[in-house]
């Protein structure tokens, strides 16, 4: 297989460091309203299984705790129902904001207009394909880094790295609208320059567990050889790949590449950096995107406007995980010194 060379501009322009994670100056608001203390929030995870939504919940919890806010955590457990009901249990509780972590707001849009009709502020991580300010679902912002530039950069690297005789197979969850959009993305990038697309597999995310084992194995059996690169929207593909490559007799270097588009797991780090069935992935700030969405929701509870901050993802490789310590991708960059300033106010 031949390897090109790694020369897209895009490389150049819309990664924090790579691939070397290296200082930043902050480009985040050093403006907004003060905090105040003695607020609560809750936060509901889609899944705290996902190492994404884990690391934002992280942030959250250690941002709430520099604010002087009480946060409480429910988790919906990877399923529609799970996450209904926590929507449910929140409400009950009458908090003075709701921070939606990993799940689309139009998949409990019913649940939601209660939130929204009760008169809580609601912030998001994930929730949709509109980021920013003024989110639909009734969201006063929906936190996350620019969604198709993280699959563009996957599916650049998977073509830098295999060139145009690459054959891939893209993971994706239907249940979400971003996640249908991030996997048409790569799927578009990949066939614009020269590559292959297999197939295009569609299979839940709270499932991977229990699929993705006998998945690779049927994956294997049909295209064998020509499988090159395997790219998900999530790491958490991944967390169950390996294994069957294992017991198939396939090293990690022989077999298909591995490279995710979001959202930088521990588990991803720890693999990349041991060459260990994943080569990439496509990481995302979570403990700051944490920080962001308190900052956010400060603002909604007191009626000052969105911040609109879109944080930069970092394309993460075994080369530049030699040159740091730790398992997640936490900017060298002041911005828990830029929030605090802001709620000291």
């Amino acid at each position: 297989m031949q390897k090109r060379t790694f020369i897209s501009s895009l490389f150049a322009t819309t990664i924090l460091a790579a691939p070397v994670l290296a200082e930043m100056t902050w480009d985040g608001p050093v403006t907004g309203p003060a905090g105040t203390a003695g607020k609560s929030i809750v936060v509901l995870a889609g899944d705290l299984k996902n190492g994404g939504i884990l690391g934002v919940t992280s942030g959250v919890q250690e941002a709430a705790a520099a604010i002087g806010w009480q946060v409480r955590v429910l988790d919906g457990a990877g399923s529609i129902q799970g996450r209904t009901a926590a929507i449910g249990q929140a409400r009950a509780l009458q908090p003075d904001g709701i921070i939606i972590n990993g799940f689309d707001a139009v998949e409990q849009q019913a649940a939601l207009e209660g939130v929204t009709g009760a008169g809580i502020p609601m912030v998001a991580w994930h929730s949709g394909p509109v980021i920013g300010c003024d989110a639909p679902g009734g969201l006063f912002a929906n936190v996350s880094t620019d969604a198709m530039t993280v699959s563009e950069v996957a599916a650049q690297w998977a073509l830098a790295d295999g060139g145009t005789d690459i054959g891939v197979v893209i993971f994706t969850d239907s249940t979400y609208q971003i996640a249908i959009d991030k996997a048409d993305r790569l799927k578009e990038v990949i066939e614009a320059g020269g590559g292959t697309v297999l197939e295009y597999v569609d299979t839940p995310i709270a499932d991977t567990s229990s699929r993705m084992g006998p998945l690779t194995t049927s994956l294997l059996q049909k295209y064998g050889a020509s499988w090159t690169h395997a790219l998900a929207i999530n790491d958490l593909y991944f967390d169950f790949m390996g294994p069957a490559l294992a017991a198939a007799g396939i090293r990690s270097e022989n077999g298909p590449q591995a490279g995710s588009a979001g959202d930088g797991s521990e588990a991803s780090f720890q693999r990349i950096r041991s060459g260990n069935y994943q080569t990439i992935t496509v990481a995302e700030p979570l403990n700051l995107q944490g920080w962001q969405l308190v900052d956010e929701l400060n603002r909604a509870i007191q009626g000052e406007p969105c911040s609109g901050y879109i944080t930069s993802p970092a394309l993460v490789t075994q080369e530049g995980l030699s040159r740091i310590e730790g398992n997640s991708f936490d900017p060298d960059i002041p911005y828990r010194e830029a929030y605090s300033a802001i709620w000291r106010q």
